[in-house]
């Protein structure tokens, strides 16, 4: 029997393939980032190709530097950025168009548009998001609209539509030859075009983006024995492997963190930050400016749903400071330039690049550092820029609460940034509970991976998945009541600042 579970991970700056064991161990991994693409401001882009490329290479690579073949798994899982969205042709397989990526906010006037006619309430009602850039139905009608020839050959049905994961499994499935396409529902969820009560793509929100329904890919559970297909030979795998589960990366993420319970929360911290709260078969419509999106569905069994805070520009404001600023030259020297200091001096930094997302959806900010004196040095906007990602996340922590009416008594995080000891001990600070990071920080993987064994067998049930789960470190809160509600009145008047920047009406 095959003794392994491998994941795709497809994300914003990279892609990896990891193989676990039965116990949720790493066994092996092989990671490569791709370029960012940013032809003008507010433009976001990836090559598909070179995704794919990407996706191909870091699988040969684990597999072969860890002696391992296709038939030495049960199972793979794809997990992915969501809504970046990628259009292309059926029969050749190249991409009509770069993806476009969640970030991207060209489409702002697409959104405010829906906003000021009324259609924006029925995507609400719907889809349970508000019109926003940050969705890919915005981007396919973009794509339409401006890209040569994309239009005809939507309506002939040979441009076809997929987030990344759609993408990816076309490929691993024999693209041309017989690729399938495919997609689940928190990916679809993710579009502002598909039903949460039906879980199919709902005829009335394609018309409010003039999106042909042959474009879209059919809907199949998240974990499902049969709905993916099998690898080919021809590609990465060298052999059949069978695909039984896809993701989002964040509901990924929630799978793997084993927030299989309502009221179950975790939050990512990646490029940006995501944070969702497990809320059953029930479908919790958020008045606190929240996504209603869909958490998981295992095979035949009732979609389960989430309440979802999505922050844009977490990680990435980090990466800005190295790429940009070129004020680190590591991610991992943000925290030692911003130990420096013992508090911010004053300053805040809203990295509005692309907007505020959850709970505010304001397109028309844009980012802000705040509060700056001769005083201030490079090392207060380090330390400002760590409050930022957990200041933002208090914001959605806040709405969460409002919405479920259950107050958040520890939060569970995982993801790159959970590596910097300051920026998680500022979160417990920040929100006031424990910080609790477990000991495979990279749960979206993880999760993926959990959702393809469970539909084949190889773990029987989500109890054996609560048993592999362990914590490696908590953190306890260590300010005072006053600091935190001085901290937070200061982020709060920074945030108003970068209100009413851009014009998008």
């Amino acid at each position: 029997m095959a003794d392994f579970v491998g994941a795709v991970d497809q994300g914003t700056t990279s892609t990896r393939f990891m193989i676990f064991d039965h116990g949720g161990n790493e066994v092996g991994r092989h990671q490569l980032e791709h370029q960012q693409i940013l032809p003008r401001a507010g433009w976001v882009e990836h090559n598909p190709v070179e995704i794919w490329d990407r996706t191909q290479t870091v699988v040969r690579t684990a597999l072969n530097t860890h002696s391992l073949a296709a038939s030495d798994l049960v199972a793979l899982g794809i997990t992915n950025q969501r809504e970046t969205t990628v259009v292309w042709d059926r029969r050749t397989g190249r991409p009509y168009y770069n993806a476009i990526v969640w970030q991207d906010t060209r489409t702002d006037r697409i959104a405010a548009a829906l906003e000021r006619d009324g259609r924006g309430e029925v995507i609400r009602r719907k889809a349970g998001v508000p019109p926003a850039t940050y969705f890919s139905a915005g981007k396919i009608q973009w794509i339409l609209e401006n890209v040569d020839g994309v239009r005809a050959a939507a309506e002939r049905g040979t441009a076809v539509f997929g987030n990344t994961d759609s993408w990816l499994l076309w490929h691993l499935t024999g693209g041309t030859d017989g690729g399938a396409h495919v997609t689940d529902p928190t990916n679809a969820s993710r579009t502002m075009l598909m039903n949460l009560e039906t879980l199919d793509w709902d005829d009335e929100l394609l018309s409010f983006f003039d999106i042909p329904r042959a474009m879209l890919p059919r809907i199949v559970a998240s974990s499902d024995p049969h709905g993916y297909g099998v690898t080919r030979p021809s590609g990465p795998f060298a052999g059949p492997v069978r695909i039984t589960a896809d993701l989002g990366d964040q509901q990924a993420a929630t799978v793997g963190q084993v927030c299989f319970a309502p009221g179950e929360a975790k939050n990512t911290y990646g490029t940006g930050n995501f944070m969702l709260l497990n809320t059953g078969t029930e479908i919790v419509r958020s008045a606190a400016g929240l996504l209603t999106t869909v958490c998981y569905q295992f095979a035949d069994q009732p979609a389960v749903y989430a309440l979802e805070g999505s922050i844009a520009v977490t990680g990435s404001a980090v990466q800005w400071l190295r790429d940009q600023l070129k004020i680190i030259s590591s991610a991992a020297q943000s925290e030692d330039l911003a130990r420096q200091v013992d508090d911010n001096g004053g300053v805040y930094f809203v990295p509005a690049f692309s907007g505020l997302f959850a709970p505010y959806w304001r397109a028309d900010a844009r980012g802000a550092i705040v509060g700056l004196s001769r005083y201030n040095t490079d090392a207060h906007i380090a330390r400002a820029t760590l409050e930022a990602i957990c200041y933002q996340s208090r914001d959605v922590a806040e709405a969460m609460a409002q919405d479920s009416g259950v107050a958040l008594e520890c939060l569970k995080v995982d993801g790159g940034v959970t590596v910097n000891d300051l920026c998680m001990q500022l979160q417990a600070d920040i929100l006031g509970v424990p910080v609790s990071r477990p000991v495979v920080a990279e749960t979206t993987a993880l999760g993926a991976a959990y959702a393809a064994g469970l539909a084949v067998g190889f773990w029987k049930n989500t109890d054996e998945l609560r048993a592999n789960w362990h914590e490696s470190r908590r953190w306890q809160p260590s300010w005072s009541a006053q600091q935190r509600a001085t901290g937070y009145a200061g982020w709060r008047k920074a945030v108003g600042r970068t209100l009413d920047w851009v014009d998008v009406a």
